[in-house]
């Protein structure tokens, strides 16, 4: 995780990866969170064919007995593994609040991140 900086020299590698430490743990979530979430993300590739097939079945059944025998069907699938539940986390800091989906990180580590320079084309705005 920490070995995405490779062009910057030695001596600024490592300052980078102490930034990057210091920050991750002030800002870390729980790590019971954080796997929760990769549990999440596994039932979700898990089951999602099974869960579209379910779906589709619902849209062309006619009577009200068929769809409750599919929409049973629907209920034996974990709950986890729907896309709903899923959250977004830094992958920094697992923070979940925050999250800029265009970087993949929360809003305290992109702004270190951005006064350190290490997220090319990001500049602070002023006018």
């Amino acid at each position: 995780m920490l070995l995405f900086f490779y062009s910057i020299d030695i001596v600024g590698k490592v300052d980078i990866i102490l930034l990057i430490n210091s920050i991750a743990k002030i800002l870390m979530a729980k790590q019971s969170m954080i796997q929760r979430e990769k549990k999440r993300e596994r039932l979700i590739t898990k089951y999602s064919s099974k869960r579209e097939d379910i779906k589709e079945q619902l849209k062309t059944v006619k009577s009200f007995k068929e769809r409750v025998e599919i929409y049973k069907k629907l209920e034996k699938i974990p709950r986890n593994s729907s896309p709903t539940r899923h959250r977004n986390r830094c992958w920094v800091t697992g923070r979940s609040r925050g999250f800029y989906k265009d970087f993949g990180l929360s809003r305290h580590v992109l702004r270190e991140m951005a006064h350190e320079g290490l997220i090319p084309g990001l500049v602070k705005s002023s006018w």
